[in-house]
């Protein structure tokens, strides 16, 4: 018997999943952890501080992502706000990848970049991206706070970190969709918070 792939269908079970994906994860404690990172950004970037971002692959992508929203603009019209990807240097990132170790790519640069009264987003689906881990805690010795993103198991990053948000899924997809929700969320509120006379 030929089994007949319906890609409808295919769609529909996925974005099933996502809704699943998406309902265990923004409850109310979940709510007031963003709520809670969102002031502790604009607090930071109220005293003069830097966001810097990092993450592998997606997660990457989304520390690019949310750099731009606050150097550029998310929904209002504001002066830009100082957030740095690390992910985006390739001379820096291949640099310290051969002259070191690739799990030194973003400490280095928190070393170079990062001080006492920053904010560092450290984004890892699994919670255990040595990267991420070693910019997470450099970022701690230096007075940075830093916050996390992670899955639902959070991994070795949800006890390095000041503050956590995990995403109800296993999935490394659904962490990110549900990531890249939660960090737009906080791009909006911050917004809020910083130009209220904007918004």
């Amino acid at each position: 018997m030929t089994h007949s792939f319906k890609p409808e269908q295919a769609i529909e079970s996925y974005v099933k999943s996502h809704e699943l994906s998406f309902r265990d994860t923004f409850l109310p404690g979940q709510i007031q952890i963003l709520a809670k990172i969102a002031e502790m950004i604009a607090n930071a970037l109220k005293g003069g501080h830097k966001i810097l971002l990092c993450g592998n692959g997606g997660s990457a992508a989304d520390a690019q992502h949310i750099a731009a929203e606050f150097t550029g603009r998310f929904r209002i019209e504001r002066r830009g706000l100082p957030a740095i990807s690390l992910t985006t240097d390739t001379s820096a990132i291949t640099a310290i990848g051969n002259d070191y170790s690739f799990e030194q790519i973003f400490a280095r640069q928190v070393e170079a970049l990062g001080q006492k009264g920053d904010v560092l987003i450290a984004i890892s689906t699994s919670g255990n991206s040595k990267n991420v881990i070693g910019a997470a805690k450099l970022s701690k010795s230096k007075g940075i706070t830093v916050i996390g993103f992670t899955g639902k198991s959070g991994g070795q990053l949800k006890n390095l970190v000041d503050i956590n948000f995990s995403a109800a899924a296993d999935s490394a997809a659904f962490i990110q969709e549900m990531h890249i929700t939660a960090l737009h969320a906080i791009c909006d509120v911050t917004d809020q918070l910083l130009f209220p006379q904007v918004s």
